[in-house]
């Protein structure tokens, strides 16, 4: 079979919709909840037809009531079903935060392992739609601070298409970042694209000059920051993270351990960032592997702003990486 007939031309949100309808006719147990995922379709388009393929019981419309819906969802998982919840954004999860952490982080803890919590909560997260700041900030590295959640950020056509089905499959909660600006991403996948690993990082791009770590939808930029590094002789290794928590630390060592040079890029805030703590386990743990201090390139600490040319402003760009990355080599822009 040839390349054209193994691949579909099809777009993120596409893929994530693919997901979700696999999981409903893989397992009666999965149901969708959320604002909005029903009649309209979800706010990203994401869910839209799923209600008139599997009907009211298997895609609920939810009164705007976070706390309260995300706490049913992990009420279903508690009793054998395998809920997807979505909240509208990350900046709305808030509300139901005391839900997230005090309860779906702990519960299996708590019992000595005889509750599970099979529960995937998915948000959009990110800056770049002229949303303002309570729509458009970056709470991944937050909440990969608490333990007994996984934090995944599908940054490719094939991690939206695949995470979803290995996250319903992990007896702790999982949280799903999906990056706003990366629904419209449009590109080629496997037809017979299915379920992915979500232990482990990937490398994007190889190269044996610097390491550039990032995730979500940072990881485009960061390739097109190492295509204009190419043009000026440095080679960097792109690093998707992939799963913030767990961190898969080896991964992103043993490409240190080659370039010796690292430049972390993250849309969060830099202050308790999780930049800063990838940067704290490197000291920790590779700290002679290094040939220069590592560098980071993250959100300017202010809340998001409206106007385009400023909320540009605030959010890592092509460019600043680009001036990150020569400065770390020992270049000047």
């Amino acid at each position: 079979m040839n390349d054209a007939a193994a691949t579909v031309r099809t777009t993120y949100r596409e893929a994530l919709r693919a997901a979700l309808r696999d999981a409903l006719t893989r397992d009666e147990r999965v149901f969708l909840m959320g604002e909005d995922v029903g009649r309209y379709g979800g706010t990203y388009a994401v869910s839209k037809g799923l209600l008139a393929e599997f009907g009211d019981e298997r895609v609920r419309d939810t009164p705007l009531s976070e706390s309260g819906f995300v706490g049913a969802g992990i009420g279903a998982a508690l009793n054998g079903m395998l809920p997807v919840v979505e909240v509208m954004t990350c900046n709305f999860s808030l509300l139901a935060l005391d839900q997230i952490v005090n309860n779906a982080a702990t519960l299996r803890h708590m019992s000595g392992g005889q509750f599970s919590i099979p529960l995937v909560i998915r948000m959009a997260t990110g800056a770049g739609r002229q949303l303002a700041a309570q729509h458009s900030h970056s709470f991944e590295g937050w909440y990969a601070h608490i333990p007994g959640i996984r934090i995944v950020t599908p940054a490719t056509l094939e991690d939206a298409r695949g995470m979803l089905w290995t996250a319903l499959m992990d007896p702790d909660p999982v949280i799903m970042f999906e990056n706003a600006l990366l629904y419209n991403l449009e590109g080629e996948l496997a037809a017979d694209a299915g379920p992915v690993d979500i232990n482990r990082a990937v490398v994007r791009r190889a190269g044996q000059d610097l390491t550039l770590v990032t995730y979500g939808g940072s990881l485009g930029k960061t390739l097109a920051a190492a295509e204009v590094l190419a043009a000026q002789g440095v080679q960097a290794e792109v690093i998707d993270l992939r799963t913030l928590r767990p961190l898969d630390m080896p991964t992103v060592l043993g490409s240190l351990a080659k370039t010796h040079r690292m430049v972390i890029v993250d849309e969060g805030w830099k202050s308790g960032s999780l930049a800063a703590e990838i940067m704290a386990r490197v000291m920790e743990e590779a700290f002679f592997d290094l040939d220069a201090p590592v560098a980071r390139v993250c959100g300017v600490e202010v809340p998001i702003p409206y106007p385009k040319h400023l909320e540009e402003a605030a959010i890592p760009q092509v460019a600043g990486i680009v001036a990150t990355a020569l400065r770390t080599v020992g270049h000047h822009a």
